[in-house]
């Protein structure tokens, strides 16, 4: 299998500016960001990823997203779910505070919408923790399988930064983006595989549907467009 980035959880928050349960969502989505689960998460910037920032869609088809939402509309999951898959968990603000509770305004939060903060927050951390099997200890403040303290974060993680490799090709006539297709790529290389190599573009295929959804009908294009991507990979490496 090819060598992928360590799987670590999406936080996708609300992007509303004009409620204060909005920007209770992002204060919630940034400290279990910087404080809660530093290690364990990165944050994927819901305008980015609307406007088709292959970074964070791609993170969001590989590993698995908690979408905070500030209200009932649930923007950050259902453009989750549109663009790249539905969420692994979602939680919504009205949910956990009452619905009338004053929290102040957007800009400024008073003490009661302060609240709203930690408390979303950490119910937004045990699902980080089951998404990823981890068991945490509140008494030492990390997981339970380690020996070492949690890695402190001094700024949160974008997810267009984690490291998952991503090909854009032609397939068809269509641009498609595929996860994990250079790290493939990279990984037959090293195995001596070329694209003479016998069998070579169907085990293209198969390893690239591992990370990636091709539907049947048009596999044989896929298989073809990953052959001459690899082509011109090996030509490059070869100079």
């Amino acid at each position: 299998m090819p060598d992928l980035p360590k799987k670590k959880v999406g936080i996708v928050a609300c992007s509303g500016e004009e409620m204060a349960a909005g920007t209770v969502s992002r204060l919630a989505a940034l400290k279990v960001l910087e404080q809660l689960r530093p290690a364990e998460t990165v944050t994927i910037c819901l305008p980015l990823f609307l406007a088709g920032g292959e970074g964070d869609r791609a993170f969001a088809r590989f590993y698995p997203t908690i979408a905070i939402d500030g209200c009932d509309k649930r923007c950050a999951a259902r453009a989750t779910e549109q663009y790249s898959g539905k969420p692994a968990a979602s939680v919504v603000v009205t949910d956990l505070v009452e619905a009338d509770a004053n929290l102040g305004t957007s800009r400024r939060l008073n003490e009661v919408g302060r609240q709203a903060v930690d408390t979303v927050a950490e119910a937004v951390a045990p699902l980080v923790d089951n998404l990823l099997g981890v068991k945490w200890s509140r008494r030492s403040g990390s997981a339970v399988e380690e020996t070492s303290q949690p890695e402190e974060a001094v700024e949160a993680r974008c997810s267009c930064g984690s490291g998952i490799p991503v090909l854009t090709l032609t397939v068809e006539d269509r641009r498609e983006t595929l996860i994990a297709v250079p790290a493939i790529f990279e990984q037959f290389y090293q195995q001596g595989k070329r694209p003479e190599t016998n069998g070579v573009a169907a085990e293209l295929l198969q390893t690239t549907s591992l990370y990636n959804t091709i539907a049947e009908t048009f596999a044989s294009a896929y298989q073809a467009a990953l052959l001459r991507e690899f082509e011109s990979y090996c030509r490059k490496q070869e100079g």
